[in-house]
């Protein structure tokens, strides 16, 4: 607890919160609302880690004055309590750690998740969706509001693929340990002969742009294109022109967005899909220009990363770091915690070897 007391500097976190209040206090904050809500939401996060290092300090003080006295008073109940309340404090204290492991350029940005069918037919595409709601749910159980951008249906079952945004600070440091290949096998719902079946899902995690990245993009290097929405949904779709498809002349790099109502709301949205894609892009080349100095030959980490594991037995593994769980439908309803945590751990000692 020390330790992450220390790398928090929490006399600088209660700088920054005194500074964000006086922020907030402005009346003119509000004039302009896209500002004013990253600065609420900027307070609500530092406050919020404030408020969970003090709890947190308070409850292991407490807990080692109770030890002391169930021991001193021979107290069995109390010192099983005192027991109880310790481990659930490690608990606390371990994922507390791992919030300070995320300490990347990127990191505390809020993510743009893309999950893409890749081999294996419709159990391909029915396994993206599955992925899609696997993340949806993990963050509706955290309380963290998400927003689907963009999703293409596949003609039987399931998605060609999906991007949604998670709008929590350090989602992006989080969520970026998800990057890579993941992997299915079980018996194909949709093999009329019962077969095995392996499927594979892609899924992509950028950090969403912010207005002091300059992520500039000429008009003329753009193409836009407007077409009718498709899919599930409600009177808008199927009946104007209003999702909007954004191609990137100079990379070749096309983006969609057609869940919101107007044409307008889906180019704005869109705009943020391809914003975040460049600038993945740049720190991309920039990374390669490093690896190219240090010799660094080393592939990616994030291909193959994880199995899930349906049949002939049951079973959820992590490639990379062999975090493992025998319940695959607990993990597919958003329990992701386990494998994050152990994401991020092996990500941060990747880079320590580095």
């Amino acid at each position: 607890m020390e330790s992450i007391v220390a790398v928090l500097d929490l006399d600088k976190l209660r700088g920054d919160a005194a500074a964000l209040e006086e922020r907030a206090a402005d009346p003119g904050l509000w004039d302009d609302p896209d500002n004013a809500q990253k600065v609420t939401s900027q307070l609500s996060a530092v406050q919020g880690q404030i408020r969970k290092v003090e709890e947190l300090g308070s409850r292991i003080d407490d807990v080692e004055v109770l030890h002391e006295l169930a021991e001193a008073e021979g107290d069995a109940d109390s010192l099983a309590e005192a027991e109880s309340e310790l481990m659930s404090a490690r608990k606390d204290v371990d994922e507390l750690e791992v919030r300070t492991l995320l300490s990347g350029e990127y990191d505390p940005r809020e993510a743009m998740v893309t999950i893409r069918a890749e081999a294996g037919g419709v159990d391909a595409s029915d396994f993206a969706e599955q992925l899609q709601r696997m993340y949806l749910r993990w963050a509706e159980r955290k309380g963290y509001p998400t927003e689907v951008l963009d999703t293409s249906y596949a003609e039987e079952a399931g998605i060609k693929s999906t991007t949604f945004a998670v709008k929590v600070p350090y989602a992006y440091g989080t969520l970026s340990v998800e990057q890579g290949t993941h992997r299915m096998v079980r018996i194909s719902p949709f093999d009329n002969q019962g077969r095995r079946q392996t499927s594979f899902a892609g899924v992509e995690v950028l950090p969403v742009v912010e207005q002091t990245d300059h992520v500039d993009i000429p008009e003329n290097e753009m193409r836009i294109d407007v077409f009718r929405s498709s899919g599930p949904g409600g009177q808008s779709v199927n009946t104007t022109d209003s999702a909007v498809r954004i191609t990137h002349l100079p990379t070749g790099i096309v983006v969609s967005c057609q869940n919101e109502k107007s044409q307008i709301q889906n180019r704005a949205a869109a705009m943020r899909v391809l914003q975040a894609r460049l600038l993945a892009r740049r720190k991309e080349e920039e990374q390669a220009k490093m690896n190219a100095l240090k010799g660094d030959t080393a592939g990616s980490w994030g291909n193959q990363m994880r199995s899930y594991v349906l049949q002939p037995y049951q079973m959820v593994k992590d490639l990379r770091t062999e975090h493992e769980v025998g319940n695959p439908q607990a993990v597919l309803d958003g329990e992701l915690d386990g494998f994050l945590e152990a994401g991020i751990r092996w990500r941060k000692q990747q880079e320590k070897a580095a």
